[in-house]
């Protein structure tokens, strides 16, 4: 059907900025950009454009085809283009170079393939500057977590023996039980005892 050819065809395309969609520089840096596409019908004249804050254009390239590198149609001094779309992944990263405060903000990396009826895509990454990179002490953390399983891991291991040695002395105790009634009842029916089965027979008639 048509509409189900349209709905795959828009489907077909997609971007990506990785796993994470947050990236931290040090003031005065460069940093890295992550941006790949994938498309199941391949491409033709693909468009790609980076956004900063969704308006300012920064970098544009284009792709002729999968055998081709992609051109720089437009760019900002600052970003390099670090990407390459003839090998396995459609990579078109760039790198912001001498990293600014004024450089936090969101970026968008969006891409138009005319071979898919123009369909298009984007993805965003969102950028942090720092003065300073914080190293992250995870000591504390460690040790904690350490104690916390070490104590549960003991509570549980307590718990078990406590199953156990009382799951063997109820053992033991009905074992007791039973050699008890056996022993009594035998004695009690041969030895003529009170309570006995031999003491509930009727007295002989006179």
């Amino acid at each position: 059907l048509p509409g189900l050819q349209a709905v795959a065809i828009a489907l077909a395309l997609e971007v990506s900025v990785g796993k994470t969609n947050t990236v931290m520089a040090l003031n005065n840096s460069n940093v890295l950009l992550p941006c790949t596409f994938t498309t199941c019908i391949g491409f033709l004249d693909l468009v790609f454009t980076w956004y900063f804050n969704s308006t300012e254009l920064i970098y544009q390239g284009k792709i002729k085809s999968k055998a081709s590198e992609p051109t720089m149609v437009t760019s900002n001094p600052r970003v390099k283009f670090v990407g390459s779309t003839t090998g396995k992944d459609n990579n078109i990263s760039i790198v912001l170079t001498n990293v600014e405060f004024s450089d936090a903000g969101k970026y968008t990396c969006h891409v138009k393939n005319p071979k898919e009826k123009n369909a298009q895509h984007n993805a965003t990454i969102f950028l942090t500057v720092v003065q300073k990179m914080v190293e992250t002490d995870n000591t504390v953390t460690l040790i904690i977590v350490g104690v916390v399983g070490g104590l549960i891991g003991l509570l549980i291991l307590f718990m078990l023996i406590k199953r156990v040695v009382l799951f063997i002395i109820k053992k033991t105790q009905d074992g007791k039980k039973e050699c008890l009634v056996s022993s009594s009842g035998n004695d009690n029916t041969e030895n003529g005892l009170a309570g006995s089965k031999a003491e509930q027979k009727a007295p002989p008639k006179a």
